[in-house]
């Protein structure tokens, strides 16, 4: 047996080849998504515990930071005010005392029993005669869960109560002894390039370093391995779409392109112009487009890709214009329609609720040809829209479509160019780990001069001047939208119409039900919007209409809603018949009601940054300044100052940056149809220059040794498959037993 299978055999055995490892305990391990040793092995230490720069609490520094190992003395739960609890923790250690203070945590009295050793990783202050810490990491260093670790550097796993962190690591111990051998599927050139360890002195250096520098290096080739391993799977992922027709080349300087521009009633921005050169550039060569435009909100996405359309025009050609939702999809007929007229362009517009005789007559004209460009939703991938010479498609909001449905509208054309498109503000080298196998465009200039926009964060307590903004909204004839996402059970003011529902937890915060530890978990994509709350909603809605917006009209927008409901209090609401929409569904990217000019978003603790910088984009479109009320629902410190940098900017891709340096490593903004949920250690703010490296080697290699089909490249790829095929796995078994997302 080769070296590559048995390497392979053994990295997905089932972690009961462990040993200690039981039947229970597979299923306690399942929970953190590892079914093989493969997995386990991927379940990187969330942070370490340097013991040999461990201090006594005598030996602490005030205003430092410090790692102290003690013994609990007592854990008092104190309620200085109704439904706030806190929990001090005294701790000694023969040098003196510290009190350990965590929030909204009562279980921790129960937990921490005195007598019990832990370690606590924060910052020292002095206050009230004592040497105290606030919500610091706190692990249980005692009994079995406890190597002896005096001069060690200590991983610290994600966790549970059914399997401890001393459990865990010897866990971890017994999948690195089970490998034996390691096969490093790593091309050697790469690897003698930039002096990388090898693999399986790796995986030992990174779950049990010998010091930090030894972890710094062992991080370093694992995060390599891990971008080089997506950039290859993207960009065979990009080959088999594009397929092996022969490509087309494009008129870009047509009679049609010319008289577009005549048309336009402004300049285009500096970064648009730029984009449609781009996008010319590659439409007029001799291989396929497969282009990414990426935008700030409000910088003109749909401008740019009409012009890609009108040269498709002028190619004789087609072209079809994807949009998630028929509201959008409406905007493009309204806001391009014209235009393409003036130009000559034939157009039409195909939706789910298209009726029957105009469906068949735009089926026809897409038949013919005789219609060159058609905007549509889901509804352009039926079977029988079949067009008679499509040349060009374009997906917008691409990550709200899956890989078989963009194939499915590829597949309209023989060898037809494809642009993407995506309103989430993305920072380069996300981008490059995303879309590697992708030429890129990004926009950030706003096309004009709009009025100022305002966003205000507010606590709980606060809430009431948030609704006096869009009372005063509505006096002035203005309207407003409110946000309500009812995510989970948590929520501000549609939780209280349901009532609250407490988050279950259990020792330590870890939670009971992910078998992880306890991190906020945020809204990143509009389709993680719950529809099933629907009665808590419209209890809000008449709540609203009764009390605080009595004098005005207010509409509801919730998941449960048909298309075409959602459709007409859309409109109605664009028609200024409704004065306040209230939405648990996302208020539509692209979606522009130039009157509306207050936003106020309840539970905006659960959003991502970039996913409120969009929200924003709905508010202040018009003539007038608006105004976004960011609602924090925990009133937690962190929380505020995270939200705090929505008032400091108005930048998405600063957003986006900041946003991801606050989140786990590997979490991408929740954009795992790309793949990108096998990045476990990569952090693309820190890694950026790793992910710009990977990113050149996976292009050249695929250049080189994949088109000259050598034995390693072929060797390299089996081993790509098999890391895509066993995540994939994973997934679907997380999912099955309703796993940690």
């Amino acid at each position: 047996m080769s070296d590559r299978l048995a390497a392979t055999l053994a990295l997905d055995a089932p972690v009961t080849s462990i040993p200690g490892v039981s039947s229970g305990r597979a299923a306690a391990l399942s929970r953190f998504g590892a079914t093989t040793i493969r997995d386990v092995l991927a379940h990187y230490p969330k942070r370490y515990l340097d013991m040999s720069n461990i201090c006594t609490i005598g030996q602490a520094r005030i205003g430092e930071n410090a790692t102290i190992v003690a013994t609990v003395h007592e854990a008092v739960l104190k309620r200085p005010k109704p439904k706030f609890d806190l929990v001090e923790v005294t701790l000694v250690d023969g040098t003196g005392t510290l009190i350990v203070t965590f929030f909204k945590q009562p279980w921790l009295v129960k937990t921490l029993t005195p007598g019990m050793r832990v370690s606590v990783a924060g910052k020292v202050e002095f206050n009230y005669g004592f040497l105290r810490m606030t919500m610091p990491f706190l692990d249980k260093v005692d009994g079995d869960n406890v190597e002896e670790v005096t001069g060690q550097v200590i991983p610290v796993h994600a966790a549970s109560e059914k399997v401890p962190q001393g459990q865990m690591r010897r866990i971890v111990r017994g999948a690195l002894s089970q490998l034996g051998r390691v096969y490093d599927p790593l091309p050697a050139s790469l690897r003698a390039k930039y002096r990388l360890m090898p693999r399986a002195e790796a995986l030992r250096a990174i779950h049990f370093p010998v010091d930090m520098a030894e972890q710094a290096q062992a991080r370093r080739r694992l995060v390599y391995e891990e971008v080089l391993a997506l950039e290859m799977h993207l960009m065979q992922q990009a080959q088999a779409e594009l397929g092996d027709a022969s490509p087309r080349t494009h008129v870009v300087d047509g009679p049609a392109r010319r008289a577009f521009e005549e048309h336009l009633p402004f300049s285009l921005t500096g970064d648009q112009q730029r984009a449609v050169a781009d996008i010319s550039q590659r439409m007029a060569a001799p291989e396929r487009m497969r282009h990414m435009l990426l935008g700030d909100v409000g910088t003109g996405k749909t401008m740019v890709a009409a012009f890609a359309l009108v040269m498709a025009a002028d190619s004789g050609e087609q072209a079809l214009m994807m949009g998630p939702t028929e509201v959008l999809v409406d905007q493009y007929a309204q806001g391009l329609g014209p235009l393409l007229e003036k130009s000559g362009v034939t157009w039409a517009k195909l939706t789910g609720s298209t009726p029957a005789s105009e469906r068949e007559a735009i089926l026809e004209g897409l038949a013919s040809g005789s219609i060159s460009v058609c905007f549509g939703t889901h509804a352009l991938l039926v079977d029988d829209v079949v067009c008679r010479n499509c040349g060009l498609v374009i997906i917008d909001e691409e990550q709200r479509f899956g890989v078989d449905q963009r194939e499915a509208l590829m597949a309209k054309g023989a060898a037809c160019d494809v642009l993407e498109m995506t309103a989430t503000p993305i920072p380069r080298t996300l981008a490059l780990a995303l879309y590697g196998s992708m030429t890129q465009s990004y926009l950030r200039e706003i096309p004009f001069e709009r009025p100022p926009r305002t966003t205000k964060v507010y606590g709980f307590r606060e809430r009431g001047r948030a609704y006096d903004v869009a009372l005063e909204a509505c006096k002035r004839g203005e309207q407003a939208y409110i946000v309500c996402p009812l995510v989970g059970s948590q929520g501000g003011a549609a939780a209280q119409a349901s009532g609250p529902r407490p988050k279950e937890r259990s020792r330590f915060g870890y939670s009971g039900t992910a078998g992880e530890q306890d991190e906020p978990v945020y809204i990143d994509s509009f389709d993680d919007f719950s529809g099933d709350d629907s009665k808590a909603a419209e209890a809000q809605a008449k709540f609203l209409q009764a009390k605080t917006f009595s004098a005005y009209r207010v509409g509801l927008l919730h998941g449960r809603m048909k298309a075409a409901a959602k459709r007409e209090v859309m409109e109605r609401f664009r028609a200024g018949e409704i004065d306040v929409l209230v939405s648990t569904t996302v208020i539509e990217v692209g979606v522009d009601v130039p009157n509306a000019t207050v936003m106020i978003v309840e539970d905006a603790d659960k959003f991502g940054l970039s996913q409120l910088h969009q929200l924003r984009g709905r508010v202040g479109r018009g003539e007038k300044p608006g105004f976004m009320c960011l609602i924090s629902a925990t009133g937690d410190k962190a929380a505020c100052e995270r939200l705090s940098a929505m008032e400091k900017t108005e930048d998405g891709f600063k957003l986006a940056e900041y946003d991801l340096s606050l989140r786990r490593e590997g979490d991408i903004l929740g954009n795992r149809q790309h793949g990108a949920s096998v990045l476990k250690l990569v952090n693309v703010v820190r890694d950026g220059a790793v992910i710009e490296a990977a990113h050149a080697d996976a292009r050249e290699y695929m250049e080189t040794q994949v088109r000259a089909n050598t034995l390693e490249s072929k060797l390299y790829l089996r081993e790509v498959d098999a890391v895509f095929s066993a995540e994939a796995q994973r997934k679907t078994h997380t999912a099955k037993k309703g796993g940690v997302r």
